[in-house]
């Protein structure tokens, strides 16, 4: 039986350049631009589908990695329901970087139990001849790090990026199941308060 559709704010965090909007658009549009600018601050994608019964509106958020973007993208990680933490695999500093991104977003999404939260990690630009950081040691990261599901993708030949977005509907609806507060497309809120500890009505 298929539930009422939910929306759901995915957001993408990374240094610039890893290629988090070619990941974006690959997904949603299915194309990939070699000539993508980096990403100024903030844009999102909407992107409807169905995973294991459930209807989704995936609300992804692309987020500009240089630092001086901060004050720009921070006030957007409230209310999110994923993170992908995503970095190049021929980027060694982008991949060391991954431990900062997440204290930063756990940090500015007001995350009260980063342990509970539903992070995922993506290596992208497998299709590059010269990687610098092994599937192993991302691997290992993940596990010292939360234990989150480790993906590796391509937005430029779309290797696993349908994958890595289902991925993330299907951790988020496994903490909801638990926590049962899906929220209907029809009240959307992008900075949803959270549920008050006190009972009423």
């Amino acid at each position: 039986m298929t539930t009422k559709s939910s929306l759901l704010k995915v957001i993408l965090l990374g240094d610039g350049g890893v290629g988090k909007s070619s990941l974006m658009n690959r997904y949603v549009t299915n194309k990939f631009d070699t000539h993508l600018f980096h990403t100024i601050g903030v844009e999102f994608l909407n992107k409807d589908l169905e995973v294991d019964h459930h209807l989704v509106t995936m609300q992804i958020w692309d987020t500009a990695g240089q630092e001086r973007f901060r004050s720009l993208r921070t006030p957007f990680y409230r209310g999110s329901d994923c993170c992908l933490l995503t970095y190049s695999v021929d980027d060694n500093q982008s991949f060391h970087n991954l431990a900062n991104w997440k204290k930063e977003f756990i940090y500015y999404a007001d995350v009260k139990e980063p342990e509970k939260f539903p992070f995922v990690v993506l290596g992208n630009k497998v299709d590059v001849p010269e990687r610098q950081v092994s599937a192993e040691e991302a691997q290992q990261w993940c596990r010292e790090n939360g234990d989150h599901p480790y993906y590796e993708t391509s937005a430029k030949d779309s290797t696993n990026v349908a994958m890595v977005f289902e991925e993330a509907v299907r951790r988020v609806l496994a903490v909801e199941e638990r926590t049962d507060h899906l929220v209907p497309t029809d009240t959307v809120n992008l900075h949803r308060k959270p549920r008050s500890s006190t009972s009423c009505c």
